[in-house]
């Protein structure tokens, strides 16, 4: 049986926190083991990986829990700060590290036949049926599961190599699709060779938001929640645990070492020796252990807050639940949700949803002015969107946003200018829509519906989406100078009136000639004429009221320098 232990053989890839001439892309071009990511984890940026969704697989499966399980919980915010600002770990966390991966050094063998790392040695099926590795990959097709475009087949063979058999493995404990699973012998609760009512893996049921420092040290970090009680004794990653078998249960995590480390399935790698080295082409996934609930320990979402109108009278209200990513939203349109520092920010009503935000950044608003204002804070939100019954993957969500400190303070007008920001490129996307719409009626035509084809205003979005980060940036090195914000404030309403003018000139510019003359419909029992001159004179009072800054200094420039009605727009667009 072929040897690859995940603590010493390199299987990871680290981005170099440096970036050197001799370094393409910031990458440092070798390969590192757990024991070295770990130790050199103050000089990497952060681990370079094939696809998003699985940094935050290898963060939580491996690294968060083995610094817990050797360090502690920081107890207190002071304990938290102290280890994060000291910038790497010191020679006597070193040493506890060292100490811990050699005691448990047995239990990170890949391919051990009685307890492999992160699978049930010996299991296998009635009749020994195996699948091909792709079954892991999640951009690999296999099965109902065909990528758009993909240039392999099912009936191609997939040969990885132990790393990325070792990465692909944790991806699939974190992301697997929902469905049907290969009944493995000794599963007294498979069926005809199969289970089914799988449930997605835990990544899969959340919106999953991480904090991300300067380097991986300091993400590590910034990932760990500040625990007063500590831990409970059973709470343990899956490594100290017995080794697997086939048999699973349904069950509530134990804390959050359990939590990180979910075997939400059995799985087991086949290794061959091949004329390129060891090489996994053969798999079984068959059903793992199912979350009862999702513990309110679970660090890495924020939650929605159901209202309290969608509970039935004689029923419990409905428990909280994670707050899932949006297709093709930008983090910084959700920013309401995440900057709610205080737990619950938003509470319920009646009719409307509340809601709460993670567990980290709610800690990062204690160390607010304990940390340079300007400390580069990045929130990394990734996410995977399923298709026909979970079963397949549709999509991967992936977004990083720049997050100054300030915005976690509820009285801080960096954290008003943001979430006003933000609310003003909402107000300019319907805005445009309305111009739209009105220009379609005008010219005897209905308006787009908002369910079917790109309507202008998500063209506005996209164009303000490079500025709002800009401004995110900038406003990380204001602090509270109101002055600088204010200025930053007008810099953003003056560069979004002329990206939505841009739009909104595109919109105006195809409109029909029948647009000209117009039409009278009905609208709630009354007559409403729609031409095109009403639609751009409303158009431009509602840009003058959402960017009311911008607005009053166009205002006092013209009066100094009078620019013709008829070019007004055209000028700052």
């Amino acid at each position: 049986m072929p040897v690859f232990n995940l603590v010493d053989d390199p299987w990871l890839h680290g981005e170099s926190a440096v970036p050197s001439p001799t370094v393409a892309a910031g990458l440092d071009g070798r390969g590192y083991s757990l024991r070295e990511l770990l130790l050199d984890s103050h000089r990497l940026a952060g681990v370079t990986v094939e696809i998003p969704t699985m940094f935050p697989a290898l963060l939580r499966q491996v690294v968060l829990p083995v610094v817990v399980d050797a360090l502690g919980h920081p107890k207190t915010t002071a304990d938290w700060l102290g280890r994060f600002r000291q910038g790497e770990f010191t020679p006597a966390e070193r040493e506890r590290l060292d100490s811990y991966l050699d005691d448990w050094r047995a239990r990170f063998d890949l391919f051990d036949p009685i307890a492999p790392f992160g699978q049930a040695g010996g299991l296998h099926t009635a009749k020994g049926e195996t699948k091909g590795a792709a079954l892991l990959v999640a951009t690999a097709a296999t099965g109902n599961n065909v990528p758009l475009f993909s240039s392999r087949t099912e009936g191609d063979t997939l040969a990885l190599t132990p790393g990325e058999a070792a990465r692909w493995l944790l991806h699939t404990q974190c992301w697997d699709t929902a469905g049907i699973k290969t009944g493995a012998m000794h599963d007294s609760q498979a069926k005809s060779g199969k289970t089914t009512g799988n449930p997605t893996g835990p990544l899969g049921q959340l919106g999953v938001v991480v904090p991300m420092g300067r380097t991986l040290y300091e993400t590590v970090w910034l990932n760990i929640p500040i625990r007063p009680d500590g831990r409970a004794d059973r709470d343990v990653p899956h490594w100290r645990r017995a080794p697997q078998d086939a048999e699973w249960k349904v069950r509530s995590a134990d804390g959050v070492l359990d939590l990180w480390t979910w075997q939400s399935r059995r799985i087991r790698l086949f290794p061959e020796d091949t004329a390129e080295g060891i090489r996994v082409t053969r798999v079984i996934v068959a059903a793992g252990d199912r979350l009862r609930e999702l513990p309110e320990v679970e660090p890495h979402t924020a939650w929605t807050l159901p209202a309290a109108g969608r509970a039935n009278a004689a029923s419990a209200p409905m428990a909280r639940r994670p707050r899932r990513h949006q297709p093709g939203k930008a983090t910084w349109r959700g920013l309401d949700a995440l900057l709610a520092a205080q737990r619950p920010e938003a509470p319920a009503t009646a009719h409307q949803d509340g809601f709460a935000t993670s567990v980290l950044v709610a800690q990062m608003r204690g160390v607010l002015g304990r940390l340079p204002p300007a400390y580069p804070l990045r929130i990394d939100l990734t996410g995977v969107f399923y298709g026909n019954q979970s079963a397949v993957v549709d999509d991967i969500f992936h977004d990083a946003t720049p997050l100054p400190l300030q915005a976690l303070s509820r009285d801080s007008p960096v954290r008003a200018a943001i979430l006003d920001a933000a609310e003003q490129a909402e107000q300019l996307a319907r805005a445009v829509n309305i111009l739209s719409a009105d220009l379609r009626r005008a010219a005897g035509s209905e308006p787009i519906p908002w369910d079917r084809g790109q309507r202008p205003g998500e063209l506005v979005l996209h164009g303000l989406d490079p500025l709002m980060r800009r401004m995110l940036t900038g406003l990380r090195a204001v602090d509270e100078d109101e002055a600088l914000i204010r200025r930053g404030r007008l810099a953003w309403e003056q560069l979004a009136w002329r990206c939505t003018w841009q739009i909104a000139d595109r919109v105006i510019s195809t409109a029909l000639p029948s647009a000209f003359g117009g039409r009278t419909v009905q609208q709630n029992g009354r007559d409403v004429a729609f031409h095109l001159g009403s639609a751009v004179t409303d158009f431009r009072r509602r840009m003058r009221e959402i960017l009311h800054r911008a607005a009053e200094a166009r205002a006092a420039a013209q009066a100094s320098n009078p620019v013709p009605a008829s070019t007004e727009d055209s000028v700052h667009a």
